[in-house]
């Protein structure tokens, strides 16, 4: 199996969206009074926001997502051709955000779906809004999502993405039941060579070299810009997983501090979803 079949297991190009009705949803998306919530702290840098179409409660602000009968928002009415879109996929919707993203925004790498493994779901991107400095890592390769496809993401794999210059990237996002619906929409998934270029990979030599710089800023008291120098390597490198994780504890180990160095082990297990 080549590296590009291999990777659509883990990200994928779905059906094509019409340019015009992508233009009327970002144009809603980009003007609506929007409840935006940074949720998920521990994942992200800063300047990840979310705002909920459909949720359990119905509410625009209710951004934790879960498994549920999703209901409409009153932020949906606002949106109309979202949610046109949405009635002609006829999909089973478990959630449904718009997430923005913000310039020199990354969210860590990680994992998702962890505790809700009961029953098959899968994610799909629509993007409204995006700039090619915006992408996301998986597998380590980046790839850039570009308008005019549906997308879809498999989160129970690691994975991370960041936006380096801007302007914003606002995405349609939709948890979905897998149903015949889903399956129809995602029989033929495909992944163009140009959306991905596979990252280089680093060796120890660059890593210890990184690490020594990382002990620098510490040293001058800047460590958690250090922390974040480590965590934005996963953007740069093909790197096994959690290594950056494994990086920033060796970090503070260096430094003397085994409770920052074990609350980072932690974070690991927690954002990776690892049982040990």
């Amino acid at each position: 199996m080549d590296t590009l079949t291999a990777l659509t297991g883990q990200i994928a190009q779905l059906d094509a969206v019409n340019s015009a009705q992508v233009e009327r949803m970002r144009h809603e998306a980009l003007t609506a009074q929007a409840p935006w919530k940074a949720e998920y702290s521990a994942y992200q840098s800063g300047g990840w926001w979310t705002t909920s179409l459909m949720s359990a409660s119905g509410d625009a602000a209710d951004v934790t997502i879960g498994d549920c009968a999703a209901r409409p928002t009153v932020l949906l009415a606002q949106m109309p051709t979202i949610a046109a879109l949405l009635a002609e996929l006829g999909l089973n919707y478990m959630w449904v955000r718009l997430a923005r993203l913000e310039a020199n925004a990354f969210l860590w790498e990680h994992r998702d779906y962890d505790e809700l493994d009961q029953v098959e779901r899968h994610r799909l991107h629509i993007p409204l809004h995006t700039n090619t400095s915006a992408f996301l890592v998986t597998g380590g390769t980046k790839v850039h999502m570009a308008g005019g496809r549906i997308w879809r993401l498999t989160p129970t794999y690691a994975h991370g993405v960041c936006n380096l210059l801007g302007p914003d990237r606002i995405h349609l996002i939709a948890d979905v039941y897998a149903d015949d619906a889903y399956r129809r929409l995602a029989r033929r998934p495909s992944l163009h060579p140009g959306a991905v270029e596979p990252l280089p990979a680093a060796n120890r030599s660059m890593l210890t070299e990184r690490l020594q710089a990382a002990r620098g800023m510490a040293d001058l008291g800047y460590t958690e810009a250090a922390e974040r120098m480590l965590l934005r390597l996963f953007y740069t490198y093909a790197l096994p997983e959690g290594a950056v994780y494994d990086l920033i504890a060796e970090l503070h180990t260096s430094l003397g501090d085994e409770e920052a160095a074990t609350r980072w082990t932690s974070a690991k297990r927690r954002l990776l979803a690892l049982t040990a």
